[in-house]
C-alpha cells in the first residue's frame, strides 16, 4: 500500500472541498475500499473521513418514508424497528450481506458504491473494467458472472442491500460541489460502457448523504432470498427481492429485482408486466419465472444461474401465496 493522508471532514461542505483535491478519495467504514487499496487496485494519496460528519448516521421515519444517512451502519439499519415493521426485504437483504462484524462497520453507502469482486478486476488482470481492452470472464472462468446484458464487462454486482432498496423504490440524496440531486437508485446504477468504466453515475467530486425509502402501498410486503455457494455471508449466485401489493387476491403492486445475474441490480420488468392485474396463483407465479430469465444469455459456465434465478422466483412468489388470506 502507497503511503497517504488521512484527514478528516467536519461537514459536507469541508468534505467537499477536501475531496476537490486530487487524488482525494471519501472513507467511512473502508470494508471495500482500505482492501483495494492493500491489493494495488485503487492508490488515493489522500483519504477524506466522513465518519466525522455529525448526523449522517441518523435514521428517521415519518408519514411519507424512511431517511437513512449515509453513514448509517448496516446493523443499526436493520435493528430499527420502522424498518423491520414496513422493510423486511432490507432486513433480509442485511442479514445476508456479510458477518456481523462487517455489518457493524459498514455503511449503507459505502455498500452501494463497492466495486465489483470479479476474480479478474481484485487479482493482477489488467481487465476491462480496470481500463484493458479485455473482460477476462468472457472466455475465462465465469460462473459467478452475468447472465444478462451484453459486456463489454460481464461482472454481478456485489450489494445485497442494493436489490432490496430498488425493490423498495428507494432514491439517493447526492452532494456535489456545484449541486444537489435526488436519483432513483434505478438511475444511479448504470452499465459500464467505453466512455464511462463505471458501475454508478456519482461523480468524483460527489458525496451521497442519505437514501430515502418511500413508505409502502397499502397492503404491501416484501421479502428477499439469496442463494450462495456456503451458508453464510457469501456473496450471490442469484438473490432476488420482491415487493408485492394484493387486494382481493389480485396483484396490484410488483417490483422485482434479481442480484448476482448482472452488472447491475437487475430489475425484472417482464415479470411486474406478467404479474400485474393478476391473480396469484401457480399459473402466474410459472408465467413469472418464465419471464425472469426470457433474456438471459449465460456464459460458458454459469447457465445454472438461469434455473437458479427461475427457482428463486418460485420460491418467493409461492412464499407470498402462501401468506395470503383465503377470501
Amino acid at each position: 500500500m502507497k503511503d497517504f493522508e488521512h484527514v478528516d471532514a467536519g461537514s459536507i461542505e469541508s468534505a467537499l472541498n477536501m475531496l476537490a483535491v486530487p487524488g482525494s478519495v471519501i472513507i467511512a467504514g473502508g470494508t471495500d475500499l482500505l482492501p483495494r487499496m492493500k491489493i494495488g487496485i485503487t492508490s488515493p494519496r489522500r483519504l477524506v473521513n466522513l465518519k466525522t460528519v455529525p448526523g449522517m448516521d441518523a435514521i428517521a421515519s415519518g408519514g411519507t418514508g424512511t431517511e437513512i444517512g449515509t453513514l448509517a451502519s448496516l446493523k443499526d439499519i436493520a435493528a430499527d424497528g420502522v424498518v423491520q415493521n414496513l422493510y423486511p426485504a432490507l432486513v433480509q437483504a442485511i442479514a445476508r450481506a456479510a458477518s456481523p462484524q462487517l455489518r457493524n462497520r459498514g455503511t449503507i453507502g459505502g455498500n452501494l458504491i463497492q466495486a465489483s469482486r470479479c476474480w479478474y478486476y481484485r487479482g493482477g488482470f489488467n481487465c476491462w473494467l480496470k481500463g484493458g481492452d479485455i473482460c477476462f470472464a468472457r472466455d475465462g472462468e465465469n460462473r459467478r458472472h452475468a447472465i444478462f446484458g451484453s459486456g463489454p464487462c460481464f461482472t454481478v454486482h456485489p450489494s445485497d442491500p442494493a436489490v432490496a432498496l430498488m425493490a423498495l423504490d428507494a432514491r439517493l440524496d447526492l452532494q456535489g460541489s456545484d449541486e444537489r440531486r435526488t436519483l432513483p437508485l434505478r438511475d444511479f446504477f448504470q452499465f459500464p460502457v467505453e466512455a464511462s468504466r463505471q458501475l454508478t453515475s456519482l461523480g468524483r467530486d460527489e458525496i451521497i448523504t442519505s437514501v430515502f425509502i418511500p413508505s409502502p402501498p397499502r397492503g404491501t410486503t416484501s421479502a428477499f432470498i439469496k442463494a450462495m455457494e456456503r451458508r453464510v455471508w457469501a456473496f450471490a449466485q442469484a438473490s432476488l427481492a420482491v415487493s408485492l401489493g394484493l387486494e382481493s387476491g389480485i396483484i396490484r403492486h410488483a417490483r422485482l429485482v434479481a442480484g448476482g445475474v448482472a452488472q447491475i441490480p437487475w430489475r425484472l420488468y417482464g415479470v411486474e408486466k406478467v404479474l400485474m392485474g393478476a391473480e396469484l396463483n401457480g399459473r402466474s407465479i410459472k408465467l413469472a419465472a418464465d419471464a425472469a430469465v426470457e433474456s438471459a444469455v449465460p456464459l460458458p459456465h454459469n447457465a445454472y444461474k438461469v434455473t437458479l434465478l427461475r427457482g428463486l422466483v418460485e420460491k418467493l412468489l409461492s412464499g407470498f401465496a402462501d401468506n395470503t388470506p383465503g377470501e
